[in-house]
């Protein structure tokens, strides 16, 4: 029996040829921005981040899959009988070198020294870290964070720590496993910080003030996971305090970041509006059509998908 599909993704001809390959599908196309409640109603498969609010009565739909790796906008919006998949697994290339280069961006003053081009200031900003050496504690070891923790061991940090639920399995290219019950243990030994870790109860505000004064005097701090992890304010303080040499921030809280937010104004806070993992690496796209194309032929198949989430 034929299943209605909606892509709402900017897809090409090639791309929207795999699911049509497919068959038994009938297929629209959409852009993201511009899919209505209308688009939705009758929809049995959906690629693509729609609006979540527009799903909760998206009775016809019996499965989403997502364009993303997080999926906590998701939840509690869509019909229990409806099937959730994610992309992870799309987005370790643009991700995984977007930390690698605030990484050094934050530890060689790169933002500090375009500052002072700005201003024609031929001074230098002092000492400077180096990640061979470095001790460096990446929290959430999903297919993201194992990318940059393969990264930086290459590059000879001493020890890469890595934080997640469990402790099997350890990887080779990471020395210490922790959970996040071992706070205590991490992070007054490292001199990076990085969050991958999705959100959750366990965190919000996962990094405060307490935690962060657990930190090494001097270390750096990079979230690219969910703003909501960071309490801001407290970040702010540790970095104006000097407890902190400098933070990067890909996600905040709110999104956008009001221009009045006082992160704004701290030149050892690096900001960059989530452009991580967008779209703006065609591969990343190109990994989303085919993780999206073999879960839809999957479902047809009634065989088994990538990816599934609880929601």
């Amino acid at each position: 029996m034929a299943k209605n599909l909606l892509i709402a993704l900017d897809v090409e001809p090639r791309h929207i040829d795999l699911f049509k390959a497919i068959g038994n599908l009938n297929i629209t196309v959409k852009k993201q921005k511009d899919v209505t409640a209308l688009d939705i109603k009758g929809k049995n498969i959906i690629v693509g981040n729609v609006n979540p609010n527009l799903l909760s009565d998206a009775e016809d739909l019996e499965f989403l899959q997502l364009n993303s790796a997080g999926y906590d906008n998701y939840v509690g919006k869509l019909p229990k009988k409806t099937i959730l998949c994610t992309s992870v697994g799309a987005f370790s290339p643009a991700v995984g070198e977007h930390i690698l280069a605030m990484t050094f961006i934050l530890i060689r003053h790169f933002h500090l020294y375009r500052d002072k081009q700005n201003r024609k200031d031929w001074s230098d900003c002092g000492k400077i870290t180096s990640v061979e050496g470095s001790t460096i504690a990446v929290f959430g070891l999903g297919d993201i964070g194992r990318s940059y923790a393969k990264k930086v061991k290459a590059l000879g940090a001493k020890k890469v720590i890595g934080v997640r639920r469990n402790l099997n399995d350890k990887p080779d290219y990471i020395d210490e496993l922790y959970t996040l019950d071992d706070l205590d243990k991490i992070l007054p030994q490292a001199d990076i910080v990085v969050n991958v870790l999705p959100s959750s109860p366990k965190t919000v505000n996962l990094f405060n003030q307490r935690t962060f004064l657990m930190m090494k005097t001097g270390a750096y701090f990079i979230n690219v996971g969910r703003g909501d992890a960071v309490d801001q304010n407290s970040l702010l303080e540790v970095i104006r305090a000097n407890k902190l040499q400098g933070a990067a921030l890909d996600v905040t809280t709110p999104e956008p970041l009001p221009q009045d937010n006082p992160l704004w104004d701290e030149p050892r806070i690096l900001i960059t509006p989530h452009v991580a993992g967008w779209f703006f690496l065609q591969e990343t796209l190109e990994r989303i059509v085919k993780i999206a194309a073999s879960n839809v032929e999957a479902y047809m198949n009634n065989e088994p998908m990538r990816n599934i989430a609880n929601h």
